[in-house]
């Protein structure tokens, strides 16, 4: 016996609400495992980064396990070293911070008697309730603060990535015994991984030339706190699209605190130059043909993720996306969602190769 067009559509109705209903589910699984997920999570992001280099001291005749000790080695020394940096400079920013706040209220009094003076009679509460730079500042601190609370975890995370990368070679003969031949999955998951690589490491060589470059240009221009704003705008460079705004905030604010508009002004102007040649010009000359993701799709991924699994979850928005997007073009019923989640670019391009019937 056939099913009529409304049951057809009934249980095409319950199917998707038993989809959303298991998203709900597993959402709020993530969020509230994040204490377990997210080290697991930043183990594979980098472990992914030190799989190239484990591979070609293979190929050197170096044995597998000194390559990933010296590669777990190298891990450790950088993350000791951005733990040193952060500790201090965050110790540093906390104690200066109440002789910060106090000038910014200077300035917000100032600031005020100009605009009555000028007749705008504008409630000082309202604008310190909207705005609070000394807030701002502790935002951007925390941050950093946070990041380096993670990494300070590196046992865990050393760890697992000694696994993982013990494991990185036999990953494309597992897959093929448990699904087969399968080449067009295994050389798409090739090209993933590929391009994730490819993402990250211009995007790691991108923000540690934008954080030098802002650190030495602050201190060059005698703002306080230098190595800080050059961390922030390296860590917060991995953010796309308001990441470096975000790390743009603090050092104006200091410098407005420090000499007034018009050093304020610089900083802002230095940072306008510096992440349009890097951000918007060599790196996007480097990335060559994109993240395969639209860039509302990275933006509304970046506040979800951060949403999520917090700062972390802001840094790993967009290898996160990619991820699933490729995990759902490999089903027929889900490749849908993968076509929504792509520019126009790849769309186009999927329609010029369809032959017509």
């Amino acid at each position: 016996m056939f099913a009529t067009k409304p049951e057809l559509k009934s249980a095409h109705g319950m199917r998707v609400l038993l989809a959303l209903a298991a998203a709900v589910v597993v959402i709020a699984g993530m969020r509230e495992a994040q204490q377990i997920l997210v080290p697991f999570v930043l183990s594979a992001f980098i472990s992914v980064t030190f799989v190239p280099p484990v591979f070609w001291l293979r190929r050197r005749g170096v044995p597998m396990a000194a390559a990933i000790v010296l590669m777990i080695v190298s891990m450790l020394a950088i993350d000791f070293l951005l733990v040193v940096l952060i500790g201090t400079s965050i110790n540093d920013f906390s104690r200066a911070l109440p002789e910060y706040q106090v000038r910014f209220q200077d300035l917000s009094v100032r600031f005020f008697s100009w605009m009555r003076s000028n007749g705008l009679d504008v409630p000082r509460q309202l604008l310190v309730d909207q705005f609070d730079p000394g807030a701002a500042m502790s935002l951007a601190a925390n941050l950093v603060a946070g990041f380096g609370g993670l990494l300070t975890n590196a046992f865990l995370i050393g760890l697992t990535v000694i696994f993982m990368l013990a494991e990185a070679s036999t990953f494309p003969g597992k897959f093929r015994s448990a699904f087969g031949d399968m080449e067009n999955t295994i050389g798409r998951f090739g090209r993933f991984t590929d391009n994730l690589l490819r993402y990250v490491l211009i995007k790691t060589l991108m923000s540690l030339v934008t954080g030098i470059t802002v650190g030495l240009l602050l201190w060059l221009l005698g703002i306080d706190f230098p190595v800080l704003w050059g961390l922030l705008a390296f860590v917060l460079n991995y953010i796309p699209n308001i990441g470096s705004i975000i790390a743009a905030v603090p050092a104006i604010l200091m410098a407005l605190v420090q000499f007034g508009t018009g050093r304020a002004m610089l900083v802002g102007l230095a940072y306008l130059v510096i992440n349009t040649l890097y951000g918007n010009i060599i790196e996007t000359r480097l990335m060559g043909r994109g993240l395969g993701l639209s860039s509302l799709v990275v933006l509304v991924s970046l506040f979800f993720w951060g949403w999520l699994w917090g700062p972390v979850g802001m840094l790993l928005s967009v290898p996160l996306t990619m991820t699933l997007k490729i995990a759902l073009e490999t089903g027929e019923d889900t490749r849908w969602l993968a076509i929504l989640l792509a520019p126009e670019s790849l769309v186009n391009k999927g329609r010029r190769k369809t032959p017509r019937v």
